[in-house]
């Protein structure tokens, strides 16, 4: 039996380059890991995050050496991130990202959406025959690429859950308005970003500091039943519930206290908890479970 174990915060082995390096390699790869499952099931290809990544190596390099003259600042970019300096100079001279070309099936989609050709008398997208001369599925995929089977194509629309196929009638139909659907799945998608954005965030700085800027720590353990697992998330809900009592009185008396006292006001704060279950052996998919809420509605701290 495994007893839970408190998780401090630690730093990287230093005995070593090659063993830090290691360990490096093998804590991004548990990093990137679930961002590469959110793209692939929103269907966003690797070109688009591949671009993001660029833009935020050149970001942290220019963080990493904010002294440097601005007319070495190419060739310490390049040496810092092993970019060339050709792509770092096209970086460096765009104040955002450019927009990307996106994944075929997200162009097909909208081809298919906002095509006059492809809608009928009420605006809305045709249903169309799977096979055959134009107008089809198969038409449209080809006139969009010649490089992706229309079946595949097809598939991926299928497994985005934006179309639909009557194997019946053989026709194809789409059922969503829009690629990235939006309401509750952007907001979600606003909490992920926020929310793990700013607890990696925090650990990074206690690694690279070597010490403990921000709180974090956990507690872990194995050897669980389901029906244990669930007593245990219905205890962090309570828990979570009596730490945002305490914690939103506090923080709102205190953010008074400096309006008052004319302090500058210019730091913000993120306290979160999460529980994350799977199989011991990892083989099996988390359970799905519902969001803790990190602040209660209509308080004055930001989410």
């Amino acid at each position: 039996m495994h007893s839970p174990v408190a998780n401090a915060d630690s730093a990287l082995p230093a005995n070593a380059a090659a063993a830090e390096e290691t360990a490096l390699l093998q804590s991004i790869d548990r990093l990137v890991l679930p961002l590469a499952r959110l793209a692939v099931a929103k269907g966003m290809s690797f070109a688009l995050v591949d671009a993001q990544l660029k833009q935020a190596f050149v970001q942290a390099a220019r963080e990493a050496h904010p002294q440097m003259p601005a007319h070495r600042a190419v060739s310490r970019i390049a040496t810092t991130t092993g970019l060339n300096r050709r792509e770092v100079t096209r970086l460096t001279q765009m104040s955002a990202l450019p927009p990307q070309r996106r994944p075929v099936a997200a162009e097909l989609f909208a081809h298919w959406a906002n095509d006059a050709a492809y809608r009928d008398a009420d605006g809305r997208p045709c249903v169309l025959p799977r096979q055959g001369a134009a107008l089809s599925f198969e038409s449209l995929a080809q006139s969009v690429t010649r490089d992706v089977h229309p079946r595949s194509l097809l598939d991926e629309l299928l497994r985005l859950g934006l179309a639909v196929h009557d194997a019946e009638l053989d026709s194809v139909s789409l059922v969503q308005d829009a690629f990235v659907p939006r309401g509750d799945a952007e907001r979600m998608l606003g909490f992920l970003s926020d929310n793990v954005g700013d607890h990696l965030s925090a650990a990074v700085a206690n690694v690279l500091s070597d010490g403990r800027e921000h709180f974090e720590q956990a507690v872990f353990a194995d050897e669980l039943s389901a029906e244990s697992i669930d007593r245990l998330r219905n205890l962090v809900s309570a828990k979570w519930r009596d730490v945002t009592a305490a914690l939103v009185p506090a923080i709102e008396a205190l953010i008074e206290q400096d309006r008052d006292a004319g302090r500058l006001q210019d730091r913000r704060l993120r306290i979160g908890l999460y529980t994350f279950t799977d199989s011991m052996d990892g083989s099996a998919p988390p359970t799905p479970v519902g969001p803790l809420t990190l602040a209660p509605a209509g308080n004055s701290l930001n989410p």
